[in-house]
């Protein structure tokens, strides 16, 4: 059964693509054959019970599996037609172009301001105060958080609300202006109103960047995505327009999960 969609005559090429990715850890294989195209018009969101390897995929998009020890992947995953695993990529700025958002909000124990200035900092975006302040302001704006934080920038990041937290994770990961984001279950440990500015927030940042979420959150996955990858036991069951995969699965085992079936 083909998972590997075709790209349409109208749709842009991919930004990022996988093909024929297996990722072990020591001997037990987590991932297996995994191909999928992500596209930078659209949200895409992976779902799948606990366990099934969405989170292990999505940190292969970023090379983040390369910090867990015993962790191999073979396959291949490009970005705009680059090998990320290539031995010439560098991986700093990898994850400056593909950034991301943790499950639990991580700020750094720093001032609201130096959470944001810390990548563009470290990459030499800015030449100047004035360039730097430029950065932050709009990266806190685009997070939905400028007006709620632009009086108490010095304050810690880490005395901010859950959701505020959240929102300085997501300000902090565009300010060094990456071309893809990747989310990790990033409203798992909020509220639903905090929950709820996150989903809007994800609404607004679509087109500017592909942006990937996984979610054990089936209503999130409608509400947010265009594109949902279904994963079971390692494996990309289906992958499909979200319209598609939540009223007309083509796979048995998506339908009796989407139906509640199991999960």
């Amino acid at each position: 059964m083909s998972t590997n969609p075709a790209i349409g005559h109208n749709e842009p090429p991919p930004k990022m693509t996988a093909r024929d990715v297996n990722v072990f850890y020591g001997q037990k294989q987590a991932i297996k054959g995994v191909s999928i195209d992500v596209s930078a018009e659209h949200v895409t969101a992976f779902i799948g019970p606990s366990g099934c390897g969405k989170s292990t995929f999505l940190r292969c998009l970023n090379r983040m599996n390369d910090t867990i020890d015993g962790a191999r992947v073979d396959g291949q995953i490009e970005l705009d037609g680059q090998d990320i695993y290539a031995s010439a990529m560098d991986v700093v700025q990898l994850r400056a172009r593909v950034g991301m958002v943790f499950q639990k909000p991580n700020p750094f124990p720093k001032s609201i301001y130096e959470n944001v200035a810390y990548g563009p900092r470290l990459h030499g975006l800015a030449r100047s105060k004035a360039d730097m302040d430029g950065i932050v302001e709009s990266a806190l704006r685009r997070a939905g958080l400028w007006d709620e934080v632009k009086d108490r920038l010095g304050e810690s990041g880490t005395a901010m609300s859950g959701g505020q937290q959240q929102r300085l994770c997501i300000a902090r990961a565009i300010a060094v202006d990456p071309e893809v984001i990747l989310m990790d279950e990033p409203c798992s440990a909020l509220d639903p109103i905090a929950t709820a500015r996150i989903e809007e927030l994800i609404d607004e940042l679509r087109g500017r960047y592909a942006i990937v979420i996984v979610t054990h959150n089936m209503q999130q996955a409608a509400r947010v995505s265009q594109k949902t990858a279904f994963f079971h036991l390692g494996s990309l069951v289906e992958y499909d327009d979200t319209s598609v995969i939540f009223t007309n699965p083509k796979a048995t085992r998506t339908k009796d999960y989407i139906t509640g079936r199991y999960g």
